[in-house]
């Protein structure tokens, strides 16, 4: 299960981090990092950094929430979070974790919120590198600098806005507790008593895509995780709702830029 929000799952680890302002306390270091390899589901509560951060994954993939739009999180795709930003985050059971942290003393932010970020071969090195206790001097600012110059933003985001209004709150936890079954929008009209270009309307204010493209875009963040776990392309379509492979992979391009099976090679 890949809920977002940690409801009716078994086993979780939830675990609370302090919230601090941005640069409210210096660090000694410009960059830093750390990792953990994640064996029960873990949810984060809500918490800030005094410095900004910098998460993706070795194995598996994750989420991470702020406000209302959760973020899919893998081993090429990562997320920046600018220092002081509230957040919530949740971490399957498997799944293999790495953060940068960054001084905001030292680094400049690349984008005023949350961010996407591509973790190219050359960003995975570098910050590899970084990880070494043997490296100091000039060839850690060196290799800090090349950090700093590499990391942009990417032009793909796995982003999902989830809506919070009173009217479509009905649909957000149906597709939830069951993503092969979301309904129609028909049956919604009917049992929410408004018409359906209410719903649509409703649901492109709240998260800019219509009632059938968030299920989908819903449906291929739950099918991220399970092709992350191995899962065959035909099962995870399956699993998630599609009829077809075929239908799973257009939905699948259309929300992630890539095809299934190129996603799992990567």
């Amino acid at each position: 299960m890949f809920p977002l929000k940690p409801v009716d799952v078994p086993d979780v680890d939830r675990r609370s981090l302090p919230v601090f302002e941005a640069g409210s306390i210096d660090v000694p270091y410009v960059i830093d990092g750390m990792d953990e390899a994640i064996s029960r589901n873990t949810f984060w509560e809500e918490h800030s950094h005094p410095t900004h951060e910098l998460i993706w994954n070795t194995r598996g993939a994750s989420s991470l929430t702020v406000g209302s739009r959760t973020w899919t999180i893998t081993p090429t795709l990562g997320l920046w979070i600018p220092a002081g930003v509230r957040h919530t985050a949740w971490t399957p059971a498997g799944t293999w974790y790495r953060t940068a942290m960054f001084s905001v003393q030292s680094t400049a932010p690349i984008a005023d919120g949350p961010v996407a970020v591509d973790v190219t071969d050359l960003l995975r090195l570098l910050l590899d590198r970084l990880a070494e206790p043997s490296l100091e001097g000039s060839s850690r600012a060196t290799t800090e600098a090349m950090v700093l110059d590499v990391l942009t933003p990417s032009p793909h985001e796995l982003l999902l806005r989830i809506p919070d209004s009173e009217l479509l709150a009905p649909i957000v936890e149906a597709v939830r507790a069951d993503v092969r079954d979301a309904g129609t929008l028909e049956a919604w009209s009917a049992r929410l008593g408004v018409s359906s270009r209410t719903i649509t309307r409703q649901f492109r204010a709240e998260t800019g895509l219509g009632f059938s493209r968030w299920v989908a875009a819903f449906r291929i963040q739950r099918a991220i995780v399970l092709l992350a776990d191995g899962d065959s392309i035909d099962e995870v379509a399956m699993t998630v709702g599609f009829r077809s492979a075929s239908s799973f992979g257009t939905a699948f391009r259309r929300v992630t830029g890539t095809s299934p099976g190129q996603f799992r090679v990567r």
